[in-house]
């Protein structure tokens, strides 16, 4: 193939991408879609109507331009309202929780006054479970927890190599550079892995499935999206180990080439059904009769 033909098919290719909806162009929007379409097929038929109790309730968010009618609309809610940046700035640092994956891996790091990922899903779910609370509050944890715990899969929202996970890394996406690391996992590699699962990531999994798939507190998430980022995504990216005794440090940019793509797709699919299995499990509990979560620590 000629130099200018494969200029060319990159050029086309980048711009397919350019002009796919949002919906499929990140974890924050369709994986994140994807995680509650999995959970919603997932949670006990009380949780599912509890849900949609709430969700009835929506209006009082005050957020038109973000509406949420289900809980796929939920879970991209979070980051819908990043537009709102004085009403929820506050929120922006909630979202992950990055570790360095050279360094020893700790929950309590990076999250001074429970400002991370891993704080704010206990907290939303204890917030979500008292029914003392006005339905507003309790909406608005709900939103919160379903996302989170979408972000907290993502490996990249808990492991870092001094470049904001990965969002400094310029790179090549197959044929189609100017991208960055963070956003191809992001983007069309869960885009791609969601799309070619087989069977679909969406559905009702059987009672070993969600044993295997299912468990674990939030701090475990995180830590096991950190080992996948460090032992897979950068790896992978750079075609060696990134902390390597001696190594001379990675570079600013990287290439994904169609083999890595191919690899990285069950590693994904299975985050994702981590991620919608976890939290129709997190949303049953919470929504459970009973004495409340233990209240978060500081």
């Amino acid at each position: 193939m000629g130099h200018c033909s494969r200029r060319l098919i990159a050029a086309l290719a980048a711009l397919a991408i350019g002009w796919l909806p949002q919906s499929a162009l990140a974890w924050g929007s369709y994986g994140h879609r994807t995680t509650a379409a999995i959970a919603m097929d997932n949670v006990s038929p009380a949780t599912r109507k509890a849900i949609a109790r709430l969700l009835a309730k929506s209006g009082e968010l005050g957020t038109p331009d973000c509406p949420v009618h289900s809980l796929e609309d939920a879970a991209v809610w979070p980051d819908c309202v990043r537009k709102y940046s004085w009403r929820y700035g506050y929120t922006f640092a909630w979202h992950y929780q990055t570790e360095p994956i050279c360094e020893e891996y700790s929950a309590r790091k990076n999250c001074s006054g429970g400002n991370c990922v891993s704080a704010q899903i206990t907290r939303n779910e204890r917030i979500l479970a008292d029914e003392s609370l006005p339905d507003a509050v309790r909406l608005q944890a709900l939103v919160f927890l379903v996302h989170f715990i979408g972000d907290i899969h993502q490996p990249l929202h808990s492991g870092d190599h001094e470049d904001r996970g990965g969002n400094d890394v310029k790179a090549e996406y197959g044929i189609v550079p100017g991208l960055n690391l963070h956003w191809i996992w992001d983007g069309p590699m869960a885009e791609r892995a969601i799309s070619s699962a087989q069977p679909s990531l969406v559905r009702r999994y059987t009672p070993a499935e969600k044993a295997a798939l299912g468990g674990g507190t939030p701090a475990d998430w995180g830590r096991e999206s950190w080992q996948v980022a460090r032992d897979f995504a950068y790896r992978t990216a750079f075609g060696r180990d990134a902390c390597a005794a001696g190594a001379a440090p990675l570079p600013k940019d990287a290439a994904l080439t169609q083999e890595v793509i191919a690899e990285s797709v069950p590693v994904i699919q299975k985050r994702i059904e981590q991620a919608g299995i976890r939290m129709a499990q997190s949303l049953d509990k919470a929504f459970a009769p009973g004495p409340l979560p233990e209240t978060p620590r500081g």
